[in-house]
């Protein structure tokens, strides 16, 4: 059984120059594979509100959310470094109510770290969590649970002034003590001058080559969503929902056409209990579709008894 990464470890694959692999999962089938498959980190994202839930924005998960599907994950992946979201609204309103948070996500869902989106904003709140001896990861760029606030999913750091803002943002949160910061959906070339600046790694989502490391979500590399969505940044790697959608459309008409189940799919019984329970037996009760069976016999036999006989002499 492998390892799971440290914060240590994860430090030295970026100065080592070794790609950090990331990857989203929301519950023990989903962690299991990812595990299996040798992922570096499983981050449960509070992006499950979108592609687990049904929700239109993650504004809407909860912590307890947030605390359940990430207990389910830490039961998959045992040997795997796991991040969990803060989600919206659990942090942001003073320190004592962001520990007291970040620490149910290790204690209730056994997460190794916590993610909290924000920048220089909410440094000291990093740093209140890292000497708690909460590991903390950044997100900076765009930002999912501020979206209404940024006006829409668009790329990050395009003008001059916010790129040296997420500059900015990503040097605070370095000192603030985080492992390792997300930039999503900001332009290649300033990931790539944030990853420069920074000791720490960097984890890019739409943020181009020069991160540390990737991240994508579940249902995204496997599309397994209806309908699903391509977006520019993502590389899919599988297409399940057509083939969850074609399995079960395949199980309907086998249902409607009674080609399910057939008597490979069925359980045989002893003939001596086939028996007694059909009124073989001196003990058997009678079914009540023995008793119909046994007066239909028994009609035919007077039907036959009073029917003139053809050909033959009375004895």
């Amino acid at each position: 059984m492998k390892q799971a990464l440290t914060i240590t470890k994860l430090k030295k694959m970026k100065q080592n120059g070794e790609p950090i692999s990331m990857l989203t999962a929301y519950d023990y089938p989903s962690a299991k594979l990812a595990e299996e498959a040798e992922i570096d980190i499983i981050l449960v994202g509070d992006s499950l509100g979108n592609v687990v839930l049904g929700y239109d924005t993650t504004i809407p998960v909860t912590l307890d959310d947030m605390v359940y599907h990430t207990r389910s994950v830490a039961r998959g992946a045992r040997s795997t470094f796991i991040v969990a979201d803060l989600p919206f609204m659990t942090y942001r309103l003073g320190k004592e109510t962001t520990l007291r948070n970040a620490g149910r996500l290790l204690q209730e869902g056994y997460a190794h770290a916590v993610k909290l989106e924000g920048g220089a904003d909410i440094a000291d709140e990093v740093s209140a969590l890292v000497r708690a001896g909460i590991p903390v990861m950044g997100h900076i760029g765009l930002t999912p649970q501020s979206v209404h606030q940024l006006g829409g999913y668009k790329v990050q750091g395009k003008l001059e002034k916010e790129a040296q803002q997420l500059i900015d943002d990503a040097k605070a949160l370095e000192a603030a003590g985080a492992f390792a910061i997300v930039l999503e959906l900001v332009t290649e070339p300033l990931a790539e001058a944030i990853s420069s600046a920074l000791s720490i790694p960097t984890i890019g989502i739409g943020a181009g080559r020069g991160c540390d490391g990737q991240v994508l979500v579940y249902h995204d590399i496997l599309q397994y969503a209806s309908p699903y969505y391509e977006k520019r940044f993502v590389k899919t790697y599988a297409d399940l929902g057509t083939t969850i959608r074609d399995a079960i459309g395949a199980y309907v008409s086998d249902v409607k056409t009674r080609a399910f189940p057939s008597q490979a799919h069925a359980f045989p019984m002893e003939q001596e209990v086939l028996r007694k329970l059909y009124g073989g037996g001196q003990d058997a009760e009678p079914s009540a579709a023995s008793q119909k069976q046994k007066q239909k016999q028994q009609d035919n036999d007077a039907s036959a008894a009073a029917a003139p006989v053809k050909g033959g002499s009375p004895l």
